[in-house]
């Protein structure tokens, strides 16, 4: 049999590796460039598979139109773009890869955390204009003896958490979805989220885009946050209300922000841009040549079974819509 999968990831998936993959079968490929749902609805006629990133919308409307639709693969973890109860509801798996950039995204908040603390982009430029002066990054504060705060604590947050082992600080965590003796094995201890945001120098997000979670850090959140904490978020940009954040680093209500995630991607001019004491990054927290390599291999691997009547071989795969938090 012939399999037809659309593929409209071009930037993310590693080509070499798709078409290794994807040419041990008798499939046709169709690249796309169609982002927005009536557009992919037209693309993904008479599709099998349909594999997306995170910019592909993938609504009811992109399932109902596809009759001959068997299963979506998400080329990531977040399937937030993906309306996972429709797809379920017409009879279409959807899988993802839930542990390809374990090791990147919390190597990659961490750095944020970083650069963010030790005014590392601040030095950069000063030291590139000219200056010699330690002053300009006034003031920096001691990570040591710190309390680091994590919202949610699914795999990423827990790589995290084991990383700062060794950097004598003290970790709280909130997930109503985790029992505390899981954070308790890291020596995380569990918290509210109002304790957390009150107690926490450092705020790192992990928590996936849901109706529960979106907009989570918002005026009030920014409110009951420290003045001098920073925050980080490589989880999902809508987990923050941009203009609350902007609002409270101008008032002096925050210290900082480390964010490789944004609100609307790519986020074209902000505010935020302007001020130093936030680091920005392209949503480049999962990359790294390895995981780019594992990411294209696993989603591939997995519509290929699926589309073979087998079970995938990602245990979490295919997602259940009743599943909370990751």
């Amino acid at each position: 049999m012939t399999y037809k999968i659309v593929v409209s990831d071009t930037k993310v998936l590693d080509g070499e590796t798709r078409a290794a993959v994807l040419g041990a079968v008798d499939a046709t490929v169709e690249t796309i460039a169609a982002k927005e749902p009536a557009a992919v609805a037209r693309a993904v006629d008479g599709a099998d598979a349909l594999i997306v990133d995170a910019g592909t919308q993938v609504t009811a409307e992109v399932i109902d139109a596809a009759d001959s639709l068997q299963v979506v693969g998400r080329a990531g973890i977040g399937v937030d773009n993906i309306d996972v109860r429709a797809a379920v509801e017409a009879g279409v798996a959807v899988v993802n890869v839930p542990d390809y950039s374990v090791e990147e995204v919390s190597t990659h908040t961490f750095a944020l955390v970083l650069a963010c603390l030790r005014k590392i982009p601040t030095f950069d430029r000063s030291v590139k204009n000219g200056e010699w002066e330690w002053s300009v990054g006034q003031p920096i504060h001691r990570l040591a003896g710190s309390t680091v705060g994590l919202v949610a604590f699914g795999k990423l947050a827990s790589r995290f958490a084991a990383k700062l082992r060794g950097f004598d600080v003290d970790v709280v965590a909130y997930d109503p979805y985790v029992p505390e003796y899981r954070m308790g094995d890291l020596g995380v201890e569990s918290a509210t989220f109002e304790t957390l945001l009150a107690d926490s120098d450092i705020i790192s997000l992990h928590a996936p885009l849901t109706d529960e979670t979106r907009g989570m850090i918002d005026a009030g959140a920014l409110d009951r946050m420290r003045d001098d904490a920073l925050l980080v978020n490589t989880a999902r940009g809508g987990l923050v209300d941009e203009t609350a954040l902007y609002d409270a680093l101008v008032s002096g209500d925050l210290g900082g922000a480390g964010l490789d995630v944004r609100e609307a991607e790519p986020p074209g001019e902000s505010p935020l841009h302007d001020l130093d004491s936030v680091v920005c990054s392209p949503h480049v927290a999962w990359y790294s040549e390895a995981s780019r390599v594992e990411l294209t291999q696993t989603v591939t691997e997995d519509v290929i079974r699926v589309l073979r009547g087998e079970e995938p071989e990602e245990p979490e795969n295919p997602i259940d819509p009743e599943t909370g938090w990751f």
